[in-house]
């Protein structure tokens, strides 16, 4: 079953382990999805998402301390024993001694963050729908440049590597070479990131593998990127009519969503970071509404309509 390590999320997370006997290795979170159990710590427990996070509010606290300790044990544990992962105090809020040790009597890890409930709710949230997002991986160069994620695809030597060095000498920075992992982080948005095992590496044929990160500086890199545009590479065909106009968008699918798709003709003397750049540019002018293809189209039309109204009058 996929799932992220609990170890990994109280380590990202900054949780304090109130339970420090359990053992955290083998549990999973499987769900992005989080849970505060105010129905069920009245009793209430049908429908109860019991695989999902558990946290408990200011809301939910005070009310259990409200409670006598005997009618707060009998809740507490008939809570605490449902087979749930884990459990979260927020908000400054810590749970008593008798609801530890009810932890550590059914094994279930129990931990406090000093964030209030809904800056916290919305931090594990992110965090886990973007460690949970399906993924997959596929072979291209993923760079950040003036802020737009640009993912380099293309027949393996045809050139995205040097394109990327390139671009990252010119002040752009890396997210990942040769393999890109691409997660589903909501319906509009993939996010790219790189492998561990080649993370802030380059290989460039004839010369070998280098250090982006040691040769160029840490502000040469990246972890993460959300994907914006795609650039597909390859060889320049003479007999294929390419796009000249960019008025219509091409588009390419990962995992369900659709990217904006530029296929870009490569010649000996193409300066593909400079290409790279501008298609970077534009797609950001197009987001803020303005099209220079449309505007050309505009343009044209309207002398057309000038000189046939110029010829009416003669």
């Amino acid at each position: 079953m996929n799932g992220v390590q609990l170890t990994s999320m109280v380590e990202e997370l900054n949780l304090s382990n109130l339970t420090p006997e359990i053992d955290l290795s083998g549990i999973l979170i499987t769900t992005a999805e989080i849970n505060r159990p105010a129905l069920q710590l009245t009793g209430y427990l049908a429908h109860f998402a019991n695989k999902r996070v558990q946290i408990i509010g200011y809301v939910e606290y005070t009310y259990l301390m409200q409670l006598s300790e005997e009618e707060r044990a009998f809740k507490y544990e008939r809570f605490i024993s449902s087979k749930i992962p884990c459990v979260i105090f927020s908000t400054m809020t810590s749970p008593s001694q008798d609801m530890i040790d009810l932890a550590l009597k059914y094994n279930v890890p129990t931990f406090v963050t000093e964030k209030t409930t809904s800056s916290f709710m919305a931090e594990i949230i992110r965090w886990l729908g973007v460690q949970l997002a399906p993924c997959i991986s596929i072979h291209g160069v993923l760079v950040d440049v003036f802020g737009e994620g640009i993912l380099i695809i293309g027949e393996s030597g045809i050139g995205k590597s040097e394109a990327a060095l390139e671009l990252i000498k010119r002040g752009h920075r890396l997210v990942s070479d040769d393999v890109v992992e691409l997660r589903k982080v909501s319906d509009v948005t993939l996010v790219g990131s790189a492998p561990d095992i080649t993370r802030h590496f380059i290989e460039l044929r004839g010369i070998g593998i280098i250090d982006v990160k040691t040769l160029f500086g840490v502000e040469s890199v990246k972890d993460t990127q959300a994907v914006d545009l795609v650039i597909k590479l390859e060889e320049w065909d003479k007999d294929k009519e390419y796009d000249r106009l960019g008025v219509n968008d091409e588009y390419i699918e990962y995992l369900g969503n659709r990217i904006v798709c530029h296929s870009i003709p490569i010649r000996p003397g193409r300066n593909l970071a400079i290409i790279v750049e501008s298609a970077a540019v534009n797609h950001r002018q197009k987001k803020m509404g303005y099209n220079a293809a449309e505007e050309l189209y505009k343009r044209v039309q309207a002398n057309i309509a000038r000189k046939r109204s110029e010829n009416e009058r003669s």
